[in-house]
């Protein structure tokens, strides 16, 4: 053993779980067994901190104490900690779950980034909104606290408090956007009370459009929440259950200060496909953010990191990785995962299925799984997100290489998350394992609150024989390409192409290359190079491992000969871009410099000849000018005394009354 190798306590926990030390040994570190570690032990973990290696233990209920004894000993080296008794142990499997002991043990040493923060602040400055004397107690409760302005909607009788301490007024909240320390509504029926009301408010002139800032939003109107998904500094409760509303009001209290939020999504404004020439490509994003983060800016998309719920569905379906998770980023979950499966696999494990959660509803299912049920089968492996509806492409793909035969996303019955995104993925991903001989139903969402149903998950089919190891590097788009390369190369399948849902970001173009005049406006509108033109001679090529699908070409053709055509071509990966079209430059006809293509000006002219009056009758040789080059052209007009105002005289405009005049005379 070298000084670097990682000191890996496995302990059963007074001999309530199995230890199998065959399979605890393929854990990448020097494993030392205990029974109880966290108390008659402790002196072996003390004495493992002294020599300075990495140290993992077994055991995540009694990791503060742990970590206590740690700082009391100044250790410095890595601590991790991993569960091995609920997501292994405790189970009617225990006795053969050593190689998901194993992965556990080996995954919990892989070092994850630091999260990244967007700050926000708020003044206190707060906007209770409501119907009745519910919410001027609301606001009575918090006076002291906050800056407290109560906006009553549609109020009946309500008898006016009997000091001033903070405003009552009167008014509708029209739309609302915003966040914790920037929140902007709009106000209609807006009034202020009559400061002589007696026994009930009365209200003065009311008008529409008002306009209020605050930092926090109070709703307890009892009606529908003003955001679809939870907002920063937005709290709301039911009237109608005074609890809820008591924890707002303490919630409420103490938002004032600076705080942090995680910043879920990473941006890259340079590669995004939404928009090019004002034509609008992709709205993955757009169509699947259910908090309102995402809007249009110019030819990107804006993502508001202070709104952002950190669901990630844009970052599972971005075509060009223009967005990309980072909670953690894609790498280090796939590292991770990398290092589960070649554990579970080197400790003989077969058939591994992944179990994706995440840890407020996830992690506490398994834990009562296994404390109050039979626990997770011995072949089923969770890992941990903080969001499974960011699960992408790349993290299938990556699985079933390394060797899983299936994976389950596990979420709530009743999910804070829209799963259209997770949804679309899935099916993507059903489409890749198919095609490549895989099998179907291999991936499969699991919405359950029932610890039991954790039990049933089975086998989904046998794992790849020969597993690839490769190991993950970058991210976004390359990342997910990478992973496919691989789980093409290690499958053993063919080189056909498989058909992919719409909207998937991978496949070709069918382009009707006899409508096509190579004005190269899909080749400007093309964000990622996928379409290429010649300087030398008019030519269209196409690159289908770099299309995403955006459709900007197909918007921008002003032929529309272009048809999208979603696939996974592996022979495409390595392939050169192929030619489309390709034409002889037409030669001006007074100096012979190229200008463009024989199709084009040829189109031209035939539509103008004979059918417009500068080129019909004596000025048909006036269509000579459109074979000519730009500097030539202008020559001619010049020379030709070409007047463009001696059209055929237009008829004289008809009114309304030119119309009934005429049907009278009829």
């Amino acid at each position: 053993m070298t000084d670097s190798t990682p000191i890996v306590f496995a302990c059963s926990c007074e001999d309530s779980m199995a230890l199998d030390g065959a399979a605890l040994r393929r854990c990448g570190g020097e494993v030392r067994r205990s029974d109880n570690l966290c108390r008659t032990r402790l002196d072996a973990f003390r004495a493992a901190l002294a020599e300075g290696r990495p140290v993992t233990v077994g055991c995540t209920q009694e990791a503060p104490l742990f970590r206590e004894v740690a700082d009391e000993a100044g250790f410095a080296a890595p601590l991790a900690f991993a569960n091995i008794r609920e997501a292994a142990g405790w189970s009617d499997a225990g006795g053969q779950a050593g190689p998901k002991m194993a992965a556990l043990l080996a995954a919990a040493a892989v070092p994850m980034p630091e999260t990244p923060l967007v700050s926000m602040r708020s003044e206190g400055v707060a906007l209770v909104y409501g119907h009745d004397e519910a919410a001027v107690e609301v606001g009575r409760r918090l006076a002291e606290a906050l800056d407290v302005t109560v906006l009553l909607s549609r109020p009946g009788k309500v008898v006016p408090p009997a000091s001033g301490a903070f405003p009552v007024l009167r008014g509708s909240i029209a739309t609302a956007r915003g966040h914790l320390g920037a929140f902007e509504l709009v106000v209609n029926d807006y009034a202020r009370p009559a400061a002589s009301s007696r026994a009930a408010l009365r209200w003065g002139a009311a008008r529409e459009g008002a306009v209020s800032r605050c930092d926090i939003m109070l709703d307890v109107s009892g009606g529908a929440p003003l955001f679809s998904a939870t907002r920063p500094g937005y709290l709301r409760a039911d009237p109608a259950r005074p609890e809820t509303v008591e924890r707002l009001i303490a919630e409420a209290a103490a938002l004032v200060g600076e705080f942090d939020k995680p910043r879920y999504v990473a941006f890259d404004a340079g590669l995004c496909a939404h928009q090019r020439n004002r034509r609008t490509g992709c709205t993955r994003c757009l169509d699947l953010c259910p908090a309102g983060a995402i809007a249009p800016a110019g030819d990107h998309v804006a993502i508001d990191a202070a709104i952002c719920a950190g669901c990630g569905a844009c970052a599972a379906v971005c075509p060009t990785g223009a967005a990309t998770y980072a909670v953690p980023p894609d790498e280090a979950v796939l590292r991770r995962l990398r290092v589960i499966m070649m554990a579970y696999n080197d400790a003989g494990g077969r058939d591994g299925v992944l179990l994706l959660h995440d840890e407020a509803h996830g992690q506490a299912l398994i834990d009562a799984a296994a404390r109050l049920g039979r626990g997770l089968p011995a072949n089923v492996i969770p890992l941990r997100l903080n969001e499974v509806t960011s699960a992408g492409l790349a993290l299938v793909a990556a699985g079933f290489a390394y060797g899983l035969a299936g994976m389950v996303f596990l979420r709530p019955a009743r999910p804070a998350h829209d799963g259209a995104g997770l949804a679309r993925t899935v099916a993507l991903a059903e489409a890749v394992l198919a095609g490549l001989g895989l099998g179907e139903n291999r991936c499969r969402v699991l919405e359950s609150d029932d610890p039991d149903v954790l039990w049933t998950i089975a086998a989904l089919g046998p794992g790849i024989a020969g597993p690839s190891r490769f190991l993950p590097m970058g991210g976004g788009r390359h990342l997910t390409l990478t992973a496919l390369k691989e789980l093409h190369r290690v499958a053993g399948a063919g080189a056909g192409a498989i058909a992919l849902p719409a909207g998937a970001p991978f496949g070709g173009l069918d382009i009707d290359a006899a409508g096509c005049t190579l004005c190269h406006a899909c080749v400007a509108a093309c964000p990622t190079g996928a379409l290429r033109d010649d300087p030398d001679r008019p030519t269209l090529r196409f690159a289908e491992d770099a299309c995403v699908q955006c459709g900007l070409c197909r918007a921008t053709c002003p032929e529309k000969v272009i048809r999208l055509v979603p696939r996974l071509d592996p022979a495409a990966w390595s392939a050169p871009a192929v030619t489309v079209k390709q034409e002889e430059p037409f030669p001006c006809i007074a100096c012979g410099k190229p200008f463009g293509t024989r199709s084009s000006i040829e189109r031209i002219v035939a539509r103008l000849a004979d059918r417009h009056w500068m080129f019909a009758g004596a000025s048909a040789r006036r269509i000579d000018v459109v074979r000519m080059c730009e500097d030539c052209r202008v020559e001619a007009v010049m020379n030709e005394s070409f007047d463009p105002h001696a059209g055929p005289q237009r008829p004289a405009p008809r009114t309304a009354e030119d119309v009934r005049r005429a049907e009278g005379e009829e």
